[in-house]
């Protein structure tokens, strides 16, 4: 079995920083894709939870298709909202971007290291790629 990393060459955090970790690894059928952000060009977009909790999972969705993973194949996200109100607009958001074959999920309330609202990431499976 194989281990392609993604993205290695350095993507970019708050302040310009490199970051030390792939934005995906793939191994046999499986790509754990990093937590993502509502970050555009190293900085964090402004906005409510509807708009960041959108730009997260389209940060997902960018990785995911550079590693040819569709929407389809995800099975299992992680959330991390930064506040329990959050939790029906997230919900709303997770829908739209699943809609009738939702994955597996935890969603939990934690600080986070970035100054946002909400970090997602995704676990996908394609038997092909094994």
């Amino acid at each position: 079995m194989s281990i392609t990393r993604y993205g290695v060459e350095g993507g970019v955090g708050t302040g310009g920083q490199k970051l030390p970790f792939a934005r995906a690894v793939e191994a046999g059928g499986w790509l754990y894709v990093s937590g993502q952000t509502p970050m555009r060009d190293g900085e964090v977009v402004e906005g409510g939870i509807v708009e960041q909790t959108r730009l997260a999972f389209d940060n997902c969705l960018t990785i995911m298709r550079e590693a040819g993973y569709g929407v389809e194949d995800v099975v299992h996200v992680t959330a991390v909202l930064t506040d329990a109100r959050y939790f029906s607009s997230f919900n709303k958001v997770f829908r739209d971007v699943f809609g009738d074959n939702p994955p597996a999920r935890i969603c939990s309330v934690q600080d986070l290291v970035v100054d946002c609202k909400v970090e997602v990431d995704v676990k996908c499976f394609r038997a092909d790629r094994m």
